[in-house]
């Protein structure tokens, strides 16, 4: 499959996309600094491929020591960057060196913080294992961990040298981290791609059998549309904001329900759904097509109901949401599909219906 790219002037980058990647070192050294490299990586997914990427970097020639965090949510915190940068001054690591994060959206998200702040900025390169990692998170530059008052709050913009997505990795995958990372597929369908969206309602069922064909197309299509965004607004001035679909009420019910309860992509799933009706509920939308947005969530097997709570419970957490402007909780709404639009002119009496329309019994 051929590369992509992110057109960033002098911090572009390439994404590269295919199998048996892992095993080519062209793909990473020309992206390393002179010194050493940390392979960050969790305790699933290093006993998978981190032996992989090991005997490439030892073929090669190339210095490096691993660092491996429990898996999950719960290591998106500032106290596993403590860890991780203590691993690195213990190693002796100056800024000559170089990280890769080997894993889903919380290795990337945590390694790539790291990165941007030990001694000040080192290299990183981000490997993604996860499908929604290779669609979104490894693509962009957002890096950061979670506080107890909401989801990436302590983060920072810092681009990876190089994404390697290596499509061998998705055969470990549970089949319930394969449909999170859906729920960021159908996103870029419905904020900007029309045309995918459609594809997407004619070939789920081959997508859901993981073909190879349809997955390759689901990944690069994903990356393009994103990288396409990232391209013209970096740090979310303005247009980039349209990829946070369904993130305003899916961040929201990550923290309410206690991180780790939903798997990311689940909770984007419910908060598109949400999003749907709420669009629909100021008429932005047509009935049909919010309809649209439910049967492909539902029919990818992602959740549409949110834990039954006080409703005050997320607008707590959604007035710290990182798009709220003077405390006015900020919306990525659709104009129809492929139509995303970014608003914060909406009536408490509509969000408080979406919200309690989408609660569990």
């Amino acid at each position: 499959m051929p590369s992509l790219h992110v057109d960033l002037g002098p911090r572009s980058y390439p994404i590269h996309i295919g199998s048996g990647l892992l095993a080519d070192p062209e793909l990473f050294l020309p992206h390393c600094n002179s010194g050493p490299i940390a392979i960050l990586s969790d305790d699933r997914v290093a006993g998978l491929h981190l032996p992989a990427l090991r005997q490439t970097l030892k073929e090669a020639g190339k210095p490096f020591t691993e660092i491996v965090v429990p898996a999950g949510e719960e290591s998106k915190s500032l106290h596993r960057v403590e860890e991780v940068c203590g691993r690195l001054l213990e190693a002796g690591y100056g800024r000559d060196s170089t990280l890769f994060a080997l894993g889903g959206g919380v290795i990337g998200d945590l390694g790539g913080f790291v990165a941007a702040i030990y001694q000040r900025g080192i290299p990183f390169l981000q490997i993604p294992t996860t499908l929604l990692a290779m669609v979104d998170s490894s693509v962009g530059g957002k890096t950061g961990v979670n506080h107890a008052l909401g989801k990436n709050m302590i983060g920072a913009f810092y681009q990876p040298r190089a994404v390697v997505a290596d499509l061998d990795t998705l055969d470990t995958l549970p089949e319930r981290e394969f449909r999170s990372g859906l729920a960021e597929v159908i996103k870029y369908g419905l904020i900007s791609d029309p045309g995918f969206f459609a594809w997407l309602e004619e070939h789920l069922d081959a997508v859901l059998a993981e073909d190879a064909d349809a997955l390759s197309h689901v990944i690069a299509t994903s990356c393009r549309d994103k990288a396409e965004v990232v391209a013209r607004d970096e740090q979310e001035a303005g247009r980039r904001a349209i990829l946070n679909f369904g993130h305003t009420f899916g961040h929201a019910i990550e923290a309410a329900s206690g991180y780790g309860h939903y798997l990311h992509g689940e909770a984007v799933a419910i908060g598109m759904v949400m999003a749907a009706d709420l669009s629909r509920r100021l008429d932005l939308l047509r009935e049909s097509e919010q309809q649209r947005v439910y049967q492909i969530i539902e029919g990818a097997g992602l959740p549409t109901l949110c834990p039954r709570l006080p409703v005050e419970e997320y607008l707590r957490y959604m007035r710290v949401d990182k798009k709220a402007k003077g405390g006015q909780i900020r919306f990525i709404l659709l104009r129809g599909i492929g139509a995303a639009t970014i608003t914060g002119d909406v009536p408490q009496a509509a969000l408080i219906q979406t919200l309690t329309a989408f609660m569990e019994p």
